[in-house]
């Protein structure tokens, strides 16, 4: 198996939000750190030094076949969004996507400047499916 750079750490996933830039930023990382946290029924983990995950799964790229092993999900408070990390297809949630507001996606992430600009009902849908579905829907 190969190893994956990003792994969790023993930092406090509280005191990294208190760092972030912005109070709204930072206001809604607190939102979004309880919606995860009732959606997966876990505690948040730091895995690197930005990346905030619940849950342990292993994943295999469809494109290497390498394993490792990553959050089931996760978001990020970065400079210019909020990153959620929802599935390894965010297509998916094409129904989803249509009805959440203003967002963009990339592979399979969502991003989102702040929790205002979207549905978060639609948003704690999406959660639920992602967990129930797994990873890549498996």
């Amino acid at each position: 198996m190969a190893e994956n750079k990003t792994k969790p750490t023993t930092a406090s996933v509280e005191d990294f939000i208190h760092t972030v830039e912005g109070e709204q930023k930072r206001k809604d990382s607190f939102v979004i750190l309880e919606m995860m946290k009732k959606a997966s029924g876990e505690e948040p983990v730091m895995w690197g030094s930005s990346l905030i995950g619940f849950g342990h799964v292993m994943i295999k790229s469809p494109a290497t076949g390498r394993e490792v092993e990553w959050f089931r999900i996760g978001f990020s408070p970065r400079k210019a969004n909020l990153s959620l990390y929802l599935t390894g297809n965010i297509r998916q949630f094409e129904d989803d996507l249509k009805k959440l507001g203003k967002h963009k996606t990339g592979g399979g992430c969502l991003y989102i400047n702040k929790l205002a600009d979207v549905d978060v009902k639609v948003l704690e849908g999406m959660m639920k499916k992602t967990l129930k579905a797994g990873f890549f829907g498996h």
